[in-house]
């Protein structure tokens, strides 16, 4: 009798103790799954702002052509149509492309009559600022061709001409417009930070062609009493001005400081958010206050 309730004893036990490694476990797991469940929302929600800032910028684009519409009434203005062999076609759309570059003088675009065709200025600006400008070289006939132009090799100028040209002329010309504007003004946040807060910088900033890559490691206070900070900015969007990823790592020989990782999830959407030389400007206005 005495050995079989030792044994239930013991069975009770080793039962009591399986109950409580399983409530430590589902305890430990808890937090696991609901920082799993953050990440996955975190990048849910990243994936929704590209969409969003993506939608915003074709938004305001669409306004701004709205508004220089608006500003010169046009008659008759349609997409181009290949040309028929006749001089009365030939000056009717002369006529419409006149029209058409007054309207969108406004928006940077401007164009004069060649003997052969037409040719387009984009006028890039980023901020206010007057930037670089552009030239297209287009010959009128069937089918309508690209005869020359000053565009950066690195611009997808043939893509977007496949695309476009042929079946939609505005949207060619509102589609590369997009793409030279962002990369002036990627080019012009590059050279501004490179050149007005140098100081904040440990070594010179590092760009691709199309500066659709930046790479840099920088202070926030250049007397070397802050951390080094190496900075990652991508832009996959070649219309937009903004980073869609930004990647920020310790730059230091010894271990991260403990405040290290604060500083770091501040300046993350900062460079999101802003101008990469208004980031700047927010450190310096920190330092000197």
């Amino acid at each position: 009798m005495a050995s079989s309730q030792k044994h239930v004893f013991s069975l009770t036990g080793v039962l009591y103790q399986l109950e409580r490694l399983e409530a430590r476990d589902q305890r430990s797991a808890k937090p696991q799954d609901e920082h799993q469940g953050l990440q996955d929302s975190e990048t849910d929600l990243e994936a929704k702002i590209r969409k969003l800032r993506k939608l915003r910028d074709e938004l305001r684009t669409k306004v701004k052509l709205h508004e220089a519409s608006a500003r010169i009434p046009i008659t008759n203005l349609e997409p181009y149509e290949p040309l028929k062999n006749s001089e009365e076609n030939l000056e009717m759309k002369l006529e419409k492309a006149k029209a058409f570059f007054q309207a969108f003088h406004l928006t940077g675009l401007s164009g004069k009559l060649t003997t052969k065709g037409v040719c387009i200025c984009f006028s890039t600006a980023f901020e206010g600022n007057i930037l670089d400008s552009y030239y297209v070289d287009l010959i009128i006939k069937k089918p309508l061709t690209i005869h020359r132009h000053s565009v950066p090799v690195f611009i997808p100028l043939e893509q977007i001409a496949a695309k476009y040209l042929e079946t939609n002329f505005q949207h060619f010309v509102y589609s590369l417009s997009e793409h030279l504007n962002a990369y002036s003004g990627r080019k012009y946040q590059a050279d501004q930070l490179q050149c007005g807060f140098s100081a904040f910088l440990a070594r010179p900033l590092q760009r691709n062609s199309l500066c659709t890559l930046l790479s840099f490691t920088y202070t926030t206070d250049p007397s070397g009493k802050s951390f080094p900070f190496c900075a990652r900015l991508v832009y996959q969007d070649l219309t937009t001005t903004l980073p869609t990823n930004v990647t920020i790592t310790y730059q230091g020989t010894g271990a991260t400081p403990a405040s290290w990782e604060d500083q770091r999830a501040a300046h993350e959407p900062l460079f999101y958010k802003n101008a990469l030389y208004k980031v700047f400007e927010s450190f310096l206005r920190v330092r000197e206050n």
